[in-house]
């Protein structure tokens, strides 16, 4: 086998992986022993549960808005 056949052969494998790549969301985590709060993508650890629906923004900041004002 060539090198550049093999070259083609990983990028058509890793191709599928490149489409999905995408920065997690971040979500709201509850301490179940005192009830604080934390901003993080994946949980802190054992003893947290999730506590809100994903972010998209960084640091569960909301999406900012975008205003479109058209031209005359």
């Amino acid at each position: 086998m060539s090198f550049v056949p093999r070259r083609l052969l990983v990028l058509t494998l890793l191709a599928p992986l490149l489409v999905q790549a995408a920065p997690a969301p971040w979500y709201y985590w509850r301490s179940l022993v005192d009830g604080q709060r934390v901003c993080a993508q994946t949980s802190p650890g054992p003893g947290w549960e999730q506590d809100s629906t994903p972010h998209e923004g960084p640091g569960c900041q909301p999406r900012r808005k975008v205003l479109i004002v058209p031209m005359r």
